[in-house]
């Protein structure tokens, strides 16, 4: 894919995992409002007697005609997307305690020289130039655009890399920024912690719920009050979204692992493209892969966005269903092929 091609590509992924993260927000919050507040739409109210022996309209059985847990799921995951995307790349560099790049020390006005180049060749703003107080091998891009942007590299990148592996890994975060790949991983980010946040409340709320079941309080009405018409299909459902609250946490991680995996191949192909020297980062990646240590100044909400996965987890260095389902990154072996391939100097398959 071309540039523009890529760009449409991230707007069309964009809308596709917000509307993904919407069902689960509208899932979570109407399984709340349907199980524990006895939310109906179609109820009709009535008139009933009151502790004081007058009449009063109420709603049959306690039921809501607002669905709250909805409606607050909806703005948790709304408030905490935008706060994302407009303090995400502040909180991103806080937490890996990253630092301005210098140009009094030698390495750093490298780097600060090779962001200016690439920027040029890429025909965008320079982005602000980070250090992260790590001494393993990795970096990332962060920010809303171009013109709001962060490549951040560790210190063990620039002591270990020379003049044109460190242009190659910048060139490969530079393609980040330009393809649009920062603000879609920064919305991932986001989301993850959103969803984490109202699981974990709706977790919280059945626990509380079953032990003042036990305990003699008044079960759920949701599923004890509905068993008339359609009990098993109601229990059905019920279990359903029990499980969903369970694993959202996970499944939307394996989301943004998905996405992730798929954005390295690109930004590895459109790096080359902006170096010309694909071989610059087949040397640059190969160090990084030989540096099997964890990147501990980088924490697992922002592993989806580094060149390398920060766990320091050889599972990218493996194949299969499993590795590919949990990894952060694709197979080294693979993104190292694929750019020998560009430079016309993949290895020819020997015959017995």
């Amino acid at each position: 894919m071309n540039i523009y091609e890529q760009q449409a590509s991230n707007r069309r992924m964009t809308a596709v995992i917000l509307t993904v993260f919407i069902a689960f927000f509208l899932f979570i919050g109407l399984g709340f409002d349907y199980f524990y507040t006895s939310f109906n739409p179609a109820a009709r109210p009535r008139l009933e007697m009151n502790a004081d022996g007058y009449y009063e309209t109420r709603l049959p059985g306690g039921a809501a005609k607002i669905p709250f847990a909805t409606i607050i799921s909806l703005l948790v995951g709304f408030g905490m997307v935008t706060n994302s995307l407009i303090n995400g790349q502040r909180m991103v560099l806080r937490s890996t305690m990253a630092r301005r790049a210098v140009s009094l020390v030698e390495k750093e006005k490298q780097f600060l020289n090779v962001v200016e180049e690439m920027a040029t060749a890429s025909g965008l703003p320079a982005p602000a130039a980070y250090v992260v107080p790590d001494l393993d091998l990795n970096a990332f891009a962060t920010g809303m655009s171009p013109a709001n942007s962060v490549i951040a590299v560790t210190q063990g990148l620039l002591d270990n890399l020379n003049r044109e592996e460190l242009q190659a890994v910048v060139a490969h975060e530079m393609s980040h920024i330009r393809n649009y790949d920062i603000r879609l991983m920064t919305m991932m980010a986001g989301l993850i912690g959103a969803i984490a946040l109202l699981s974990d409340f709706a977790g919280r709320s059945f626990r509380y719920g079953s032990r003042s079941s036990l305990g003699g309080g008044r079960p759920s009405s949701g599923v004890a009050g509905r068993k008339g018409g359609g009990g098993a299909v109601i229990l059905f459902f019920y279990v359903v979204w029990l499980v969903l609250i369970i694993l959202a946490p996970l499944l939307s991680r394996l989301l943004a692992m998905a996405i992730s995996r798929e954005r390295e191949f690109l930004a590895d192909a459109s790096g080359a493209e902006l170096t010309r020297n694909p071989l610059s980062l087949v040397a640059a990646l190969e160090k990084i892969r030989r540096a099997v240590m964890p990147t501990n100044a980088i924490n697992n909400g922002v592993a989806h966005m580094c060149i390398a996965d920060p766990r320091g987890s050889l599972i990218e260095e493996q194949m299969g269903f499993a590795a590919d389902l949990l990894a952060t990154h694709p197979p080294m072996e693979k993104r190292i092929l694929a750019l020998k391939v560009m430079a016309y100097q993949a290895q020819k398959p020997q015959t017995a």
